[in-house]
């Protein structure tokens, strides 16, 4: 096995296959019709923003659409002049094309992902998409342009980019190569800049029901539960974030975040240093990213108790009575998303500059301790 075999690719989820892999998209139905009717219209626009929770398939659907494009006869195209084929009714291609077949082996001429680069000398993906790698654009459509075909450039995901990056894929999209179509993946549209928003139309991606979660799951191989609520609660129709939850038992790292606040505001300091050691200790297979990622989602759900009352069901034994006591009202709710927000950027930096992770961690729950503590505002 090489060393480029080694690296971890940022757009794949732990333990499952890569979007890339998929041959169905599950869940998805009135995006992919929205993309064909664009298509078989002629009104393909050359940018297309698609987005939504994360983990609903929002980056198989890419891969799907990049497929289709580098396979699929252009309706307005010459071909159409000679008695092409019937419109296509789906984004499906056969995975034996020889189109796929490089796309599987990332060696497809046409096709450009950029996604968050490897760092040799930190031996680590970086947090950003760099404008070194937006920045190699430029080169793949001067290279790729001699046989007047389409080309494709996925992002994933485009709320990675940093400014600089940014800044750079908007000059594409003011001013698009010919036959050129950008896929550009986004968490949260909100972070992007409205210029790169507005050049592209929206394909929004929906969480998935409890049956097609199922289905979605099996697909990726994860184990189902005994029970499936407290995945179902905590995912929110995420496929992604429930694979993860089973596979790196984040079921059980979320119940232990609830057992921690239990005693908020005045939280047990030896239960929390615990806590918080677990993270880099020695034989740990719990990460900070994990551990993180589960007390936002803990301040996401805290927040909207205070608007939609407690969660139902449950993520986890006696989280209801708790979020009930710490979030009784929309006044309070405010207070908590703000914090959420807070604590997510301050976390986001001190993981990108290498902050000890234990103490990262135990200044996040002491915020957290603290913001209980100062009690909650007036209802509005």
């Amino acid at each position: 096995m090489s060393d480029a075999d080694d690296i971890p690719e940022p757009d794949r989820l732990a333990g499952a296959p890569h979007p890339r892999d998929a041959r169905e998209l599950i869940g998805q139905g009135e995006a992919e019709a929205a993309f064909l009717e664009a298509f078989t219209s002629g009104r393909l626009h050359h940018a297309w923003l698609i987005t939504g929770p994360r983990g609903v398939g929002k980056a198989t659907l890419a891969w799907r659409i990049a497929r289709f494009l580098l396979t699929a006869p252009d309706p307005g195209g010459e071909d159409s002049l000679f008695g092409a084929p019937p419109p296509p009714t789906s984004l499906d291609v056969d995975p034996e094309n020889p189109v796929s077949r490089r796309m599987q082996a990332l060696s497809e001429p046409r096709l450009f992902l950029l996604r968050r680069p490897w760092d040799p000398k930190a031996k680590r993906l970086r947090q950003e998409i760099t404008v070194d790698e937006a920045r190699k654009l430029k080169g793949f459509f001067s290279m790729s342009a001699a046989d007047g075909g389409r080309r494709v450039v996925i992002v994933d995901a485009a709320d990675e980019m940093n400014t600089a990056a940014a800044n750079s894929v908007l000059k594409l999209l003011e001013e698009p190569p010919a036959r050129a179509v950008l896929l550009l993946i986004s968490h949260q549209p909100s972070r992007l800049l409205p210029t790169i928003r507005s050049r592209c139309r929206t394909l929004r991606c929906q969480p998935l029901e409890a049956e097609e979660m199922a289905r979605a799951l099996e697909a990726a191989g994860a184990p189902m539960p005994e029970d499936p609520a407290p995945l179902g609660a905590l995912s929110g129709g995420s496929v992604g974030l429930a694979h993860q939850l089973l596979t790196e038992d984040g079921l059980a790292l979320y119940a232990a975040i609830v057992r921690l606040f239990e005693g908020a505001p005045r939280i047990d300091r030896e239960r929390a240093l615990a806590f918080c050691d677990m993270v880099g200790a020695r034989g740990s297979e719990v990460t900070i990213d994990q551990v993180l990622q589960m007390l936002d989602l803990f301040l996401s759900r805290l927040a909207r108790a205070g608007v939609f009352g407690p969660p139902a069901p449950e993520a986890a034994p006696g989280e209801a009575a708790l979020m009930s006591r710490l979030c009784p009202h929309s006044g309070a709710a405010r207070q908590w998303a703000t914090l959420q927000q807070a604590v997510s950027e301050r976390t986001r930096h001190g993981v990108a500059v290498n902050l000890d992770p234990a103490a990262l961690l135990l200044d996040t729950v002491l915020k957290m301790n603290a913001a209980a503590q100062e009690g909650s505002p007036a209802p509005d």
